[in-house]
């Protein structure tokens, strides 16, 4: 069998991202294998092999390949939703809410947004401790 070239490479990602479209994540996996043991820098390829992973149900692989695209891009909005969706299908709700909520600091799309349940927070309590909204001097409204 010849020698991978960077050019294999790049079809080797492209045939990955036709897998995972295809429904394939195993397969996709497999050819990413390869192509981040020759660019293990490559945080395209690893982010794609954590939605690969994702996919699979590969819970605590999806993480640990999110978690590394987060070590080397901590403002990708992508990976730290991806990463919060992978914690709360795990029942981590408590670390997928973090995640979730970087996201849409980090881009307030709707969907990233509505994920943070930003709203949430609001009706379990407020700075006066009691669940109610307060005014602009920081009291309750009354």
């Amino acid at each position: 069998m010849p020698e991978p070239t960077p050019e294999t490479h790049v079809i080797d990602y492209r045939a990955a991202e036709q897998l995972l479209a295809a429904r394939d994540p195993r397969g996709a996996v497999k050819l990413l294998d390869s192509v981040i043991t020759a660019h293990p820098e490559n945080t395209a390829a690893r982010l794609l092999r954590a939605r690969a992973f994702f996919g699979a149900a590969q819970l605590r692989s999806a993480e640990l390949e999110f978690q590394l695209v987060l070590e080397r891009e901590p403002d990708n909005a992508y990976a730290h939703f991806a990463l919060a969706r992978t914690l709360e299908r795990a029942n981590r709700r408590a670390e997928a809410t973090r995640h979730f909520r970087l996201a849409a600091a980090l881009d307030p799309r709707p969907d990233f947004v509505e994920a943070a349940r930003f709203e949430d927070k609001d009706r379990k309590g407020g700075k006066d401790g009691k669940g109610g909204k307060e005014g602009k001097d920081g009291k309750g409204a009354e």
